[in-house]
């Protein structure tokens, strides 16, 4: 509780006595005699002070009112020419605190015009040459910021340039002081920087000591809470725990990888739910690389059981590639869990993400399995259709063994061009099914007989009319563009609710044959195939 000296301070401060506001703000700004230690209210005081000419109200602004609390205030911009007189008084401390105010503060940066931005570099710059590990940090940022803009639009004429554009040997230069010095994100930026020029030397150099740490960390937090190693690891925050797997990799590039470092590298990151560390570990574990062939041999046995387990959770977090190389271990004659049907199970799932090497062996696995199961055949055009579209070469010359590349039929073409609109409108099946001929090639018996329900898979048409047509053979025709595509769903629609076998409307192949050639006029040449076909 205030006593009576400190209530007629406050009254003749309140009043506007210009030597009761530094007073006061002196006060708050140490606590004691009845009064609370308060930085916020002492600045209230002080700047009111250093309004009306008191010297010593900005000097002790300067000196013990920091940036994180003038950061705090309405409009701590306003703040600045306090922090800028005492900078020219001598105070490099607060010449840090003024550029924090006028560069880095958004509130600031966005009131200070391009004079005081200017001053408020150059002090940041004397800050930094003189060592403080701060300035040279916030110097390092500042230069980042400048060095786009300097090649982007020019400012108008009327408005000065803030400061002359930071060249990249500066920016390279005040962020090695800054990281030296100790400064974390510093250390961070200058790894990023190497790891983007993939020079891995200067990475390590720069990413090992800050790795080094975070494990130490880790351990000693894990032994004091006893708590889930997850939740710790996930705390490390995204930029550590890319560094920790970045890391872990560059010891795995080696040419004899210290593999016990990488693993603590890559656990680490893992734990914190990081999937490509996580597949980094899976491959670790199992010995293998990304397409399951053995590595680092002569560097211990494989430990399958912890390979599954982080290739798993890789893959439930997308990695196509943590389920190829799963199949690939359960397909190893040495592990003891070997399993055939997992095997294929893994590699569908690698292939419906996008997985080329696993798609191209689905398709090819499900064409030389083609006699177990009649679908197998579309299941592998599927799936090779889906690798060559990502320049899977070996999918591209397997397709056409697999299926025909659809092309119009010139009987249908004919057929078509001597249809009328009245021949049309009367006939719509059997102009849906000269109209499918045209799209894919059909033979005369294939588009009388098709039954549009079974026959489209999507991507493919299966033609099979062998119960009504013995001669005939099953084929694939592919589906490859949006046009066949769209062709196909608005016929499809047509017979959607209609029985497309001999007991339909449609009758039997002898009465669709006479339909066609009632309607039609037909060619000597066209007469005898039809003979053929009824003799059939």
């Amino acid at each position: 509780m205030a006593n009576r000296e400190d209530l007629a301070i406050i009254r003749a401060a309140r009043a506007g006595d210009a030597q009761a506001q530094l007073n006061l703000g002196q006060r708050y700004l140490f606590g004691g005699n009845g009064l609370p230690q308060s930085p916020g209210t002492a600045f209230h005081w002080l700047e009111r002070a250093a309004r009306q000419g008191q010297a010593d109200a900005w000097k002790l602004m300067a000196q013990h009112i920091p940036y994180e609390v003038i950061s705090q205030l309405a409009r701590p911009h306003e703040a600045a020419q306090w922090y800028e007189r005492a900078f020219e008084d001598g105070s490099m401390r607060a010449g840090l605190t003024l550029a924090r105010l006028v560069l880095e503060h958004p509130a600031g940066a966005a009131a200070a015009s391009a004079q005081q931005k200017s001053r408020a570099l150059r002090a940041l710059e004397a800050v930094a040459a003189e060592g403080d590990a701060d300035a040279q940090w916030l110097l390092a940022r500042q230069g980042e910021r400048m060095i786009a803009p300097a090649a982007g639009a020019p400012q108008a004429a009327a408005e000065p340039q803030a400061a002359v554009p930071v060249q990249p040997e500066q920016l390279q230069h005040w962020t090695r002081k800054a990281a030296d010095a100790g400064i974390e994100q510093a250390q961070h930026a200058l790894a990023d920087s190497a790891w983007r020029q993939s020079d891995f030397a200067v990475f390590r150099e720069r990413a090992q000591p800050l790795a080094d740490a975070m494990l130490r960390q880790h351990d000693q937090l894990q032994a004091q809470l006893n708590g889930p190693s997850e939740a710790l690891a996930s705390a490390l925050g995204a930029q550590n725990i890319q560094l920790l797997r970045r890391l872990g990799e560059v010891h795995l590039a080696d040419r004899r990888p210290d593999l016990q470092q990488a693993q603590q590298l890559l656990e680490l990151a893992s734990l914190a739910c990081d999937r490509d560390a996580q597949l980094a570990l899976g491959l670790l574990y199992g010995r293998v690389d990304a397409s399951g062939e053995r590595r680092f041999a002569g560097q211990g046995s494989a430990n399958y059981k912890k390979a599954i387990r982080w290739l798993t959770l890789a893959g439930e977090q997308g990695m196509a590639a943590a389920w190829y190389v799963l199949s690939r271990i359960y397909l190893k004659p040495e592990f003891s869990q070997r399993n055939l049907a997992d095997v294929q199970h893994y590699l569908e799932r690698a292939a419906e993400m996008g997985h080329v090497e696993a798609q191209v062996e689905c398709g090819v696995g499900a064409w030389r399995n083609r006699r177990d199961d009649p679908a197998n055949d579309v299941r592998a055009l599927y799936w090779l259709q889906k690798a060559a579209t990502q320049g899977a070469q070996q999918a591209q010359a397997l397709l056409d063994k697999v299926a025909d590349r659809p092309q119009a039929a010139a009987w249908a073409v004919q057929a078509r061009a001597q249809m009328s609109r009245e021949q049309v409108n009367a006939h719509p099946f059997l102009a849906a099914r000269i109209e499918l001929a045209m799209l894919f090639g059909l033979t005369r018996p294939e588009a009388l007989l098709i039954d549009l329900k079974q026959a489209d898979c999507g991507h493919c048409l299966m033609v099979d009319i062998r119960s009504q047509y013995a001669r005939s053979k099953r084929r694939l025709i592919m589906v490859e563009t949006g046009e066949q595509r769209g062709a196909l769903n608005r016929i499809g629609r047509l017979f959607e609710d209609m029985d497309c076998g001999p007991s339909g409307p449609e009758g039997n192949y002898r009465q669709r044959l006479y339909r066609l050639k009632t309607v039609l006029p037909q060619s000597q040449d066209d007469e005898e195939a039809e003979a053929q076909d009824l003799a059939a």
